[in-house]
């Protein structure tokens, strides 16, 4: 089958299949099979497509048509203009997210360690680390699959960072202490998985989503369990979501943190709490 002939028909089987992006999709998974880019659907889409790949892409398609994510399947996304790899052990890194790695970037100096909780393919911490000088980092995270998939990245990128397998602090070193907390939890309430898209609630993994009745357990937990190991003063970044901004600023104000404030993202929508270790 003819290139474009190839792309069209990716478009309507997952068109069919309901997906979004169907124009999209369609012409990733085809570059992605044939080593391609963009410019090979518009100037020469007559190419013939040689029968493997094209038997690649079939598969491809029919696994996008039941909603498995883009990302899984060519195991790579995009955050912070670095290439992360990306499996179903980790949440896929979103631009939403981009949000509190540039508000941390403005506290960040050259020479701080930086503590990333729940750091799942560790695309905050590393993407801090990549973008400042002489910085020192500590992921966690409690699935052991996670911390994998953080290790590779941090090797693909020629980083050096400290990835544990923890529940939150509990496995750090007593007496070490960090510059800077950046997290990006889970915090969707248990209730709401349900209704999730199907490519987020079956195939990214729920125990990077799922927070317990009212989704603010991780935030509950971090207030108080992250104090020993942050030097005074140091800035705290947290993710949130998008009706979370109140509850978090509440549960930080009441621990005993400071300058307590809401970042919200380009949609105008809370994405950010933002506070200082003060006791």
């Amino acid at each position: 089958m003819k290139y474009e002939e190839l792309y069209r028909y990716g478009v309507r089987c997952l068109e069919g299949a309901g997906i979004g992006e169907a124009s999209l999709d369609a012409r990733l998974l085809l570059e992605y099979v044939c080593h391609t880019d963009r410019n090979q659907l518009l100037a020469h889409g007559e190419e013939a497509v040689d029968p493997e790949p094209e038997a690649v892409y079939r598969s491809l398609l029919e696994k996008r048509a039941a909603h498995m994510p883009l990302q899984y399947m060519t195991g790579i996304q995009e955050f912070m203009g670095l290439a992360f790899i990306v499996n179903e052990n980790v949440l896929i890194p979103r631009q939403d997210t981009e949000i509190l790695v540039e508000e941390a970037m403005r506290e960040l100096h050259d020479g701080m360690s930086i503590l990333d909780l729940c750091t799942g393919s560790g695309c905050i911490l590393l993407s801090l680390l990549r973008y400042s000088n002489d910085c020192k980092g500590v992921g966690v995270d409690c699935s052991r699959k996670a911390l994998e998939v953080a290790r590779r990245n941090a090797g693909q990128l020629s980083l050096d960072a400290d990835f544990r397998e923890s529940d939150l602090c509990a496995g750090l070193d007593a007496g070490i202490k960090f510059d800077m907390l950046v997290s990006n939890p889970p915090y969707i309430p248990s209730s709401v998985i349900p209704s999730l898209a199907a490519e987020v609630r079956v195939h990214e993994p729920r125990e990077a989503l799922d927070a317990g009745e009212d989704g603010l357990y991780f935030y509950r937990r971090i207030s108080r369990e992250a104090k020993p190991f942050l030097y005074r003063g140091a800035p705290v970044f947290l993710e949130i979501g998008y009706d979370q901004g109140a509850d978090v600023m509440g549960i930080f104000r009441d621990a005993g943190y400071g300058d307590v404030e809401l970042i919200k993202d380009y949609a105008g929508n809370d994405r950010v709490v933002k506070c200082i270790f003060v006791s």
